[in-house]
């Protein structure tokens, strides 16, 4: 029932902030022994808990002109987040990525390259995480990258790669779409159909996973990003245009047909009261004419040197919506379940509703906006008056950008191509048909490229087959290896051991974690006593062990400055099943002045857990937003080292010590005679070397 897990730690950092994200799978060994038939056809499993994620404000941009001090005042508390959270005994195998978006790409290269190696630095003088390369590990990642991550991560909580008959669209087709916008930059990823794939063969991605059995899984991936094109972007070109057509010398207001009725704004988006003499934007609730003014920010008019061509010049392959349904994440989850959602709201996409809703919100005067308790807190406020332009954005790029059909009203199909019949069962079943679909969780597990990235890393870790021994990772289209490959950064080195002692050390941690969020005290009475029954049915030796694996983890948990009660309370029970010594031997480490002792280097089961330099107590699926979440029923179903060595006193001398208790009786008062040269030692049947453990 255990397992033995593999970790990793990756920081999301944008242009508004660094996000933690700390993610877990079973170790490939482990997991092939166990696995079922459908698991050895799947990916690695990787799980997550929303506590193990944490974000913290500003970006990391903003060290560009300091970038000596992006370690103490900013990296430092998701640091100690991570070295909570993970195992002392696995940091070692526990790989660390940093990777910058949207915000660190606007510095000039030389504060790039100082910001990452000052990140790297930090991380390898405070952390013993894996960090062989920088340049791999902490890196400025292009649009591309990221959009190619979180279509990884979509398909994968979906359920696209592990169950393509599940997820058939028809034409062969079983994979998602992938759409994200941000503040500076919108993503688009997508696998085109096979005529298309051919095609256009020199525009794709060739990426290569690896099922748990070893067998690859390629996929042929479109993917681009439109930079100008987040919505704060798109909102600062808008207003320019506006103030450009409409600003009189000598006044200082602007009509803005994408704000409320009597709304006054600063450029920035600043909401004005009483009079001023400062350039002003004046709602006028025109919601129709906000949609034309933001139609011409799409870049429609813009050449396109190689067609086709979707926004602002730039190149797309031709998108078959019969069978390519898109997940649009954040923007166009905050911007359709935001402002505009109700408790009534299906998680469904649906232009007719979502676009009455728009109008009727924006035709509103402000004050009567302003009556809703929400919009009083600062945040729900801001979504308000920005809620009109990011929904004109939105549909602008979704509808007139992309060509994504308008639900209920444009024909999405091909001629002789049933939908109902030729989707697949999980599709028929769980209603996700249409092209477009916005989310922000599958399953309680937040839609991020990071998980993308984890999954790459992970899939990397497994063995492959004989006959299949390419590279996990990504590169240009082509057969082999690419001279651009991008490789996952990990290799399938498997573990030389298994102790099923890690497992039931990890399991007694998720069960106190499930404990604290159940109620039901009946239950967790019934957990402790099965744990306890398996507990005494194990070997004297494994007993002790486990014993001293568990303990260490109610020892991290323990708040700092709390006295030992857990320990000195089961002193009676520990004397009773691992006897006297083992009980003295923990009482001398938890209680005695540690400079009294000077041990030799020496191996122990009990030595991998020691705990951290961090002191701090170790923390306990879903890293998601404080949003609405959409399950996935909206979608398709988707080296120890034996050193023995001598120990030493300080002045040089040989100290050798043992438990009385372990010596046979008539030794006792065998005078001092060298026990080495004991000819009753080396000849006693009745004695044994002990043992090392």
């Amino acid at each position: 029932m255990g397992k033995r897990w593999r970790w990793g730690v990756i920081l999301d950092a944008g242009s508004s902030g660094t996000r933690l994200h700390i993610y877990r799978w079973q170790d490939p060994a482990k997991a092939l022994k166990d696995a079922s038939y459908q698991e050895l056809h799947s990916l690695p499993s990787i799980a997550t808990k929303e506590k193990w994620t944490k974000k913290i404000r500003p970006g990391i941009s903003t060290f560009g002109d300091h970038p000596e001090d992006v370690g103490p005042d900013h990296l430092q508390e998701l640091v100690e987040q991570a070295l909570r959270v993970i195992p002392d005994d696995k940091h070692a195998d526990t790989p660390i990525f940093l990777m910058a978006t949207a915000g660190m790409r606007l510095l000039p290269p030389l504060q790039q390259r100082a910001v990452i190696t000052e990140t790297c630095s930090y991380f390898r003088a405070n952390t013993r995480f894996f960090l062989p390369d920088c340049d791999t590990h902490i890196q400025v990642i292009p649009g591309e990258t990221e959009g190619l991550y979180g279509w990884i991560a979509a398909n994968y909580l979906l359920g696209g790669f592990d169950d393509p008959e599940g997820h058939a669209h028809g034409k062969n087709h079983h994979t998602y779409g992938f759409l994200d916008m941000g503040g500076a930059s919108a993503q688009i990823a997508f696998a085109p159909n096979a005529t298309v794939a051919e095609q256009h063969g020199d525009d794709l991605k060739l990426l290569r996973l690896r099922s748990l059995n070893g067998a690859p899984k390629e996929y042929k991936v479109f993917t681009s990003t439109w930079l100008g094109f987040g919505v704060n972007q798109a909102r600062h070109r808008y207003v320019d245009a506006l103030v450009n057509e409409f600003l009189i010398d000598g006044e200082h207001e602007v009509p803005d047909p994408c704000l409320p009725r009597g709304l006054r704004t600063t450029e920035k988006g600043e909401i004005v009261k009483g009079k001023s003499n400062k350039l002003e934007l004046v709602g006028t609730g025109q919601f129709d004419e906000c949609l034309r003014r933001t139609h011409p920010l799409l870049g429609k008019d813009v050449p396109c040197d190689d067609e086709p061509c979707l926004l602002n010049g730039q190149h797309v392959p031709p998108i078959d919506f019969d069978v390519n349904h898109f997940v649009g994440v954040s923007e166009y989850w905050h911007t359709t379940h935001g402002v505009f959602a109700d408790s009534r709201d299906d998680t469904a996409y649906d232009f007719n509703t979502y676009q009455k809703k728009v109008l009727e919100f924006c035709s509103r005067r402000w004050e009567d906006i302003e009556m809703n308790s929400g919009t009083r807190k600062k945040d729900h406020g801001k979504d308000a008056q920005e809620a009109c332009f990011k929904a004109s954005w939105l549909i602008s790029v979704l509808h007139e950008g992309i060509g994504i059909p308008r639900l209920g009203i444009e024909h999405t199909q091909t001629p002789g191509f049933n939908i109902s019949k030729g989707v697949g069962e999980a599709a028929k079943e769980k209603g996700f048909l249409s092209p477009f679909q916005a989310a922000d969780e599958i399953d309680s597990v937040e839609i991020s490229w990071t998980l993308g990235k984890m999954v790459l890393y992970a899939a990397g870790q497994v063995p492959p087959k004989d006959n299949y021994r390419l590279p996990v990772g990504f590169g240009s289209n082509v057969k082999g290896v690419p001279s651009d490959f991008q490789h996952a950064g990990s290799n399938y080195n498997a573990t030389s051991a298994i102790d099923d002692d890690d497992d039931w050390a990890d399991t007694a941690e998720d069960i106190i974690d499930h404990a604290k969020s159940n109620s039901t005290s009946v239950f967790f009475l019934f957990i402790l006593v099965f744990l306890f029954i398996a507990f005494f049915l194990r070997k004297r030796d494994r007993r002790m062990r486990l014993y001293g694996k568990f303990n260490h983890i109610l020892r991290r948990r323990r708040r700092p400055g709390s006295p030992r009660k857990v320990s000195l309370g089961l002193s009676s029970l520990t004397h009773k099943l691992f006897g006297r010594s083992s009980y003295n031997y923990e009482r001398v480490l938890e209680e005695g002045d540690i400079n009294q002792f000077e041990l030799g280097e020496t191996s122990s089961d009990e030595g991998d857990y020691s705990d951290s330099s961090s002191g701090a107590p170790r923390l306990g699926r879903s890293s998601g937003l404080a949003t609405p979440k959409l399950n996935a029923g909206s979608f398709d179903d988707p080296k120890k080292h034996a050193h023995p060595g001598s120990a030493m006193d300080r002045s040089g001398l040989v100290v050798r010590t043992e438990s009385r208790e372990r010596l046979f009786p008539q030794m006792l008062n065998a005078g001092r005679r060298s026990r080495a040269a004991s000819p009753t030692r080396l000849k006693s049947p009745l004695m044994s070397p002990l043992s090392e453990n």
